[in-house]
């Protein structure tokens, strides 16, 4: 931890990133930090081969099929803009949750404004889950895509993503799963599951730097280019080259983003995600546990379970979430995060649209006593609220 900061918001971004990300990022950006694709001597030809071996781990990673498909953004928000944007077309329709992000939500919004798209949102149950037979009944004879957070930022259920795609399939829809939340905690199999395009970020679970994500297309997914500019191939055609990556990549890539991802991913692989995951569910475990036996703590996730990310959200009775969020900080050097957490209907429908709520997100770097600690500053807080 920084300091006596006892970080508890990695669902917002994962903090302190890994050493080892930092040092190897680092040293290799001193040695070969040019810009990737851009000229014809030996040093950007190594930078282009680096972005391209991060292409391929990325591949692996979520079991695609295809690095050239492997398509880096700034973030999830920019993949999923990319995605929507190049997807849909005037006149189709649109089937989402009501568990999204304003990622989502505000894309879908703007292009419904526009004239241009329509679409339906299909409610949560009282357990935090999308039923997958909701979301066939909602596609209409136009819709041309279904939209599904993986995992939400608010109640940390992971949504049957499976599914959802083999139903997608059989109806011949593209499913675009946003896995901001479930990438680096969840394993993703987007060939075997039959996902149509996945937006991820590197700086969550994933343990990367900011400012680094990316989309990944199946083979065969026709996607429009929406941002026009340098590619360094095919530089005398004003039009812009509809060959991939490029297609939808415009401009010099954040090379020292994704040498910070490919050194991220080396670091998942050699700590073994899936147990980093299991720790963090035990802290999760533990501070539900103990924020349990608070009887001005209301919760609004679900208690952690197998289909989980590490996220708790709860509201504290006669209090709105930003003075606990307020108190947390300045008496305990507690972060958490408060409010809407970008996913407002989430909370209109769990009627907390008004206060708000209080999320914890324990991360790989957390202990049992950082846990401990928030349980008993939340006691005091309650104590005297």
């Amino acid at each position: 931890m920084s300091g006596n900061l006892i970080y508890l918001d990695n669902a917002a971004t994962s903090f302190p990133k890994p050493r080892e990300v930092l040092k190897k990022m680092l040293k290799t950006y001193v040695r070969s930090g040019v810009s990737p694709g851009r000229g014809s001597y030996d040093l950007a030809d190594e930078a282009a081969e680096l972005v391209y071996q991060t292409r391929r781990k990325l591949t692996r990673f979520f079991s695609a099929s295809d690095p050239e498909r492997v398509i880096f953004t700034a973030n999830a928000t920019d993949a999923l803009n990319i995605a929507l944007q190049g997807l849909l077309r005037p006149g189709d329709h649109v089937v989402s949750t009501r568990l999204e992000h304003n990622s989502v939500l505000r894309p879908l919004y703007h292009l419904e404004k526009q004239g241009m798209i329509e679409y339906d949102l299909v409610c949560f149950d009282d357990s935090g889950y999308i039923c997958p037979q909701q979301i066939m009944k909602a596609v209409k004879h136009n819709t041309k895509l279904v939209v599904v957070s993986h995992a939400s930022n608010v109640l940390g259920t992971v949504q049957p993503a499976k599914e959802i795609a083999r139903l997608c399939s059989e109806h011949g829809i593209p499913l675009l799963l946003d896995a901001a939340q479930s990438a680096g905690h969840i394993p993703i199999d987007m060939h075997s599951w039959g996902i149509g395009a996945l937006a991820f970020t590197g700086h969550k679970a994933l343990l990367g730097p900011t400012g680094i994500g990316g989309l990944i297309l199946s083979p065969g997914l026709d996607i429009r280019t929406t941002r026009f500019g340098g590619t360094g191939i095919e530089s005398r055609s004003l039009i812009h080259t509809q060959s991939f990556p490029h297609r939808l990549e415009a401009g010099t890539l954040n090379l020292a983003g994704i040498l910070g991802l490919s050194a991220s991913l080396d670091y998942l692989e050699q700590k073994n995600y899936e147990h980093l995951w299991q720790r963090e569910m035990a802290l999760t475990q533990r501070l539900y546990d103990g924020l349990r036996s608070i009887s001005k703590v209301v919760f609004l996730s679900p208690p952690p379970t197998k289909q989980s990310v590490p996220v708790l959200t709860c509201a504290m009775k006669d209090m709105d979430s930003g003075d606990v969020g307020d108190i947390l900080d300045g008496d305990y050097g507690i972060a958490v995060r408060i409010g809407l957490h970008c996913a407002p209907l989430v909370h209109v429908d769990l009627g907390t649209d008004a206060s708000g709520a209080i999320r914890f997100s324990p991360g790989p770097f957390n202990t049992d006593k950082d846990i401990d600690f928030a349980v008993a500053a939340m006691a005091e807080i309650a104590a005297h609220s």
